[in-house]
């Protein structure tokens, strides 16, 4: 938080770097949150940019009183959650496509094994109703507290827990099915 407050202190006085450095931190974070609630990499991908665009240049009217964390994962769902309304009007279009992200340690089998649950997964969260699947996203990728995830729902913290549940157990019963197959 301490490490916040100065980067953004760095960001207004207009230091280079700054920028970076506070992109640096939580892109890749806000890309999975992304991801996960709209389903499509491209969208996923403009948004976190859409988002740090915002930011910078809001750098002299910007008022962070809470952590900067939050601030930027509120901006992401705003732009999540305008997606999927502009979508719903235009047009109903699959979501099943997700890319995973590669890495040095992993053979080219296990990430085969990889990729195949990690679309599992990503078809999964698709079939959930977007305030669940918004609540599981955000409690298992930013590790958010109930309470904080009902302040940005606008709901009761019971409601935030009740969609939680039932969004994990719908998970459960979907892989599962896949599995069984």
């Amino acid at each position: 938080m301490v490490e916040d407050k100065l980067l953004i202190l760095r960001f207004k006085q207009g230091r280079n770097g700054a920028l970076r450095q506070i992109y640096d931190k939580y892109k890749v974070e806000l890309l999975k949150l992304s991801i996960v609630l709209t389903g499509d990499v491209n969208a996923a991908e403009d948004m976190v940019h859409d988002v740090f665009v915002k930011f910078a240049q809001s750098a002299e009217r910007i008022r962070l009183t809470g952590s900067l964390k939050n601030y930027l994962i509120t901006s992401v769902i705003n732009r999540a959650r305008n997606y999927r309304r502009d979508n719903i009007r235009h047009s109903e279009t699959s979501l099943d496509t997700a890319e995973s992200v590669s890495a040095n340690e992993r053979s080219p089998l296990q990430w085969a094994v990889l990729s195949e649950r990690l679309e599992l997964l990503s078809r999964a969260l698709q079939e959930l109703p977007y305030e669940q699947r918004e609540v599981v996203s955000l409690r298992m990728e930013t590790d958010l507290p109930f309470r904080r995830i009902a302040r940005l729902q606008r709901v009761s913290v019971n409601t935030v827990k009740g969609r939680y549940r039932y969004g994990i157990n719908k998970l459960r019963s979907l892989l599962n099915s896949e599995v069984e197959k």
